[in-house]
């Protein structure tokens, strides 16, 4: 899991220090993570089989969390008011898309998964 959230710090840390691009790279991990909890939900209620697995109540559970964060974390960062370009700011989601995508790849590679 510590894999899968590394994108996410980059913002996270940003934020905490003002920078304008924290909201154009959290942006794209909030909206992975939704869709990933959507899928599992799908999957729990039995609409769709995109993914698979067991789950524990606990990881039931932190799928709810996750996804009101991610919903949460979005729109405080659609509120965010902040100057830039264009063109700048999607290179940042860009970018992010690109490093949670991979992060998230890793993470399920048997080294990192058993562990």
């Amino acid at each position: 899991h510590v894999v899968q959230t590394l994108p996410l710090w980059i913002p996270f840390v940003a934020g905490l220090r003002g920078r304008e691009y924290a909201r154009w790279m959290a942006m794209p991990c909030f909206v992975f993570w939704l869709g990933i909890m959507v899928l599992i939900w799908l999957f729990l209620l039995n609409i769709a089989h995109i993914v698979s697995g067991h789950f524990s109540p606990t990881e039931i559970a932190m799928t709810v969390v996750v996804g009101v964060a991610s919903i949460l974390g979005f729109g405080t960062a659609i509120r965010w008011r902040t100057g830039g370009r264009l063109a700048v700011a999607i290179g940042y989601m860009a970018v992010s898309s690109i490093l949670q995508l991979v992060c998230f790849r890793l993470s399920l590679l048997p080294g990192i998964a058993n562990r």
